[in-house]
């Protein structure tokens, strides 16, 4: 991904979703109960389709609208089998 406006927040995002993984994988070893850990698990994707968000926003207003001023197809195929992916 090019430096776009959100590239911190981006980072910081995905920085704290780890972190939560991270202790997922912890409670998994310590034996916690099952509904704890499938909400800790709900919080971590909750927080990576956030970022998938802001991700596909700051692409958009960057990216692809450079590329349809310059009429680049091929970046616009590129976001169309993206999201094709994500949804």
């Amino acid at each position: 991904m090019e430096r776009h406006e959100h590239t911190k927040a981006v980072l910081n995002r995905i920085s704290r979703a780890a972190g939560h993984l991270n202790a997922v994988k912890k409670m998994i070893e310590d034996g916690r109960d099952c509904s704890d850990v499938l909400i800790q698990l709900s919080a971590v994707k909750a927080e990576i389709v956030n970022t998938s968000k802001i991700i596909l926003k700051d692409h958009i207003d960057h990216c692809i609208a450079d590329a349809v001023k310059n009429n680049d197809e091929e970046t616009v195929e590129l976001l169309k089998k993206a999201v094709d992916r994500i949804l």
